[in-house]
């Protein structure tokens, strides 16, 4: 889990991080305030198999295809990239397109979320 640019509230990721973990998921949670470069490298790092993104501060178009961007720079792009914050409906579609596998909005439920990714990587390895 990640929190890119400058947004500084991060409530949501670590109550994302602390379900993920309690559904089994072994989950490092990068901190605020972090460059698509930083976040893309703890990657490699860490071997993930999917990068979570929080944001709240509207550049969420700009810095999610960033992230990607630097994930397939080294090597890593079918690392799983999923979202969430305040991002209008018509926004999540645009990040879909570009790539980013789902985009959860305000409300969402941690089950949901938990429950879309084991699937999401089920698929993906299966």
């Amino acid at each position: 889990m990640a929190k890119p640019g400058l947004d500084g509230h991060d409530r949501g990721a670590k109550t994302i991080t602390r379900a993920l973990r309690d559904h089994g998921f072994e989950v490092i949670y990068t901190g605020l305030h972090q460059t698509p470069e930083q976040i893309a490298e703890a990657a490699l790092q860490e071997d993930v198999d999917a990068v979570g993104l929080s944001l709240l501060s509207g550049a969420h178009l700009t810095l999610f295809p960033r992230v990607m961007e630097e994930l397939k720079a080294r090597g890593m792009d079918e690392i799983l990239v999923f979202g969430g914050g305040v991002i209008p409906d018509a926004d999540a579609r645009k990040l879909r397109e570009q790539g980013v596998s789902e985009v959860f909005g305000p409300g969402s439920s941690l089950r949901a979320i938990s429950e879309w990714l084991e699937s999401a990587l089920d698929t993906k390895e299966g």
